[in-house]
């Protein structure tokens, strides 16, 4: 039996397998406020996942932080609409 048989990694992921790196993608983390729940996480990573240029979302509840991968760097402002109109509030960038 495996160590530790969550579907989930340390990281607040409940997705298997390997992480592809993109060569060249932009990493930001942006702390969130209000979201309680994997639906709350949902709706975020959704929300934020149609901005053009976005290749991953992954939104930690627990944590607030919500990382997002794209081609580019992303207008904060974009993020902070796409958050809204998921029903949250973007604080900022994360420390």
């Amino acid at each position: 039996m495996a160590e530790n048989s969550s579907c989930c990694t340390p990281e607040g992921s409940c997705h298997s397998g390997g992480t592809e790196v993109e060569v060249g993608a932009v990493t930001t983390t942006y702390r969130v406020t209000g979201m309680t729940c994997g639906h709350c996480e949902g709706a975020v990573s959704a929300e934020i996942g149609e901005i053009a240029g976005v290749s991953s979302v992954q939104a930690v509840a627990a944590t607030g932080l919500v990382t997002v991968t794209s081609k580019a760097p992303l207008d904060e402002e974009a993020v902070r609409a796409a958050v809204d109109e998921a029903g949250y509030e973007l604080v900022g960038q994360a420390a």
